[in-house]
């Protein structure tokens, strides 16, 4: 059974960071693609930033500078790296790998507020 479990979301305030952490069990983790999505109250879930089985790695224009996704393949792990927050990036963030499968986590709250 394939499980994907975010971690790392909370409040924090504007200019800040924070670490978002996506821990995968039951699959062969290095076979996919990995990336981060998020969805803002009455928004379309929109992507952040992907990083393909071939380590291509493509952010949305409204975070590439700020955003950093990087995996550890070893640990089954994909991270998303955020600083310099504003409010715009308050939203539910979901871990998505991909390829021939295609699998979702349950989402971290990201709200960034004074």
């Amino acid at each position: 059974q394939v499980q994907l479990v975010e971690s790392g979301g909370g409040l924090v305030q504007p200019g800040g960071s924070l670490r978002l952490s996506c821990a995968a069990s039951g699959i062969i983790f290095s076979l996919y693609g990995k990336a981060w999505y998020r969805q803002a109250p009455g928004k379309e879930r929109e992507l952040v930033a992907r990083i393909s089985r071939g380590s291509i790695i493509t952010y949305a224009d409204s975070v590439r500078g700020r955003f950093t996704i990087s995996r550890d393949n070893a640990k089954n792990t994909v991270y998303l790296q955020m600083n310099s927050l504003k409010p715009e990036d308050t939203a539910v963030y979901y871990c998505n790998v991909f390829g021939d499968i295609n699998y979702w986590g349950q989402g971290t709250q990201v709200t960034v507020s004074s």
